[in-house]
C-alpha cells in the first residue's frame, strides 16, 4: 500500500535540508522513489534509461528544494519535475537520431549527491504481491498506449488522487477520469478470462473507486 503523504513530516524535513541537514533528503525523497520510477518507465519504456532518470530526478528536487512552496503535495511537485525529465530526455533522444549526434551534456556537480534510489524494487505494492499477477498485470499495463499507462500507474499503482495525476502529468482532471475509465475497459478486456484463479472476490487493483 502506498504511504500516505505526511506534509507536516515533509515541511520538517525540509526546513531542515534548506538549513544544512543534508542527509535528511533521503527519507524526504524514500516515499516518492516507486511513483518516480514508475512514471519514469512508462514514459522511456527502458528499465536503464528510467533509473539514470530516476536519479537525475532526485538530483533536481535536492538543487531546487528552495522553490517548493507547498502549494501543491510534495509527491505531486516531484512527479511534475520527474515527467519533465522524462519528456526532456524523449526530445533529446529524438534529436539525436534526427541529427546523428555522438555526444550527450551532461555536467552536473555539486558537493552533495543523492544516493542511488533503489527502493521501488523493495516496497511491492501490496496488490502485487502474487508473481504470476503482477507478471499478467505488468504486462497488460506496459502494452497499453502511453496516455493510458500514464494515468493506470499513477491512479491504480500508486494510489494517487485525481487532483495529484492531473498535477503530475500536467492535464486536466477532466481527462484523467476519461483516459482511467478507457484504460480500464482496455485492461478489463484484456486481462477478465486470465484472472478467474486471482482471489475472485478482490478488485483487481482496487478498480471501483
Amino acid at each position: 500500500m502506498t504511504k500516505v503523504p505526511n506534509p507536516e513530516f515533509e515541511a520538517d524535513c525540509i526546513r531542515r535540508i534548506l538549513a544544512g541537514e543534508k542527509h535528511l533528503f533521503h527519507e524526504l525523497i524514500r516515499p516518492c522513489e516507486r511513483a518516480i520510477y514508475f512514471l519514469l518507465l512508462s514514459i522511456l519504456h527502458n528499465q536503464a534509461d528510467a533509473e539514470d532518470a530516476a536519479q537525475e530526478t532526485a538530483i533536481k528536487v535536492f538543487r531546487n528544494l528552495n522553490l517548493f512552496r507547498g502549494d501543491s503535495q510534495f509527491k505531486t511537485w516531484v512527479l511534475s519535475i520527474a515527467r519533465n525529465e522524462g519528456l526532456g530526455r524523449l526530445r533529446k533522444l529524438d534529436r539525436l537520431r534526427e541529427d546523428s549526434l555522438d555526444a550527450l551534456t551532461d555536467g552536473d556537480s555539486g558537493d552533495f549527491t543523492p544516493a542511488v534510489l533503489t527502493s521501488w524494487r523493495e516496497v511491492p505494492a501490496e496488490e502485487l504481491e502474487k508473481q504470476e499477477l503482477a507478471a499478467l498485470i505488468r504486462e497488460a499495463i506496459d502494452n497499453l498506449p502511453d496516455i493510458y499507462r500514464n494515468v493506470v500507474l499513477l491512479r491504480d499503482i500508486e494510489e494517487m488522487d485525481v487532483c495529484q495525476s492531473a498535477a503530475a502529468l500536467g492535464i486536466t482532471e477532466g481527462s484523467v477520469k476519461v483516459r482511467l475509465h478507457r484504460a480500464r475497459a482496455l485492461l478489463q478486456r484484456k486481462l477478465a478470462h486470465k484472472l478467474k484463479s486471482f482471489a475472485p472476490k478482490r478488485g483487481l487493483l482496487g478498480w471501483g473507486r
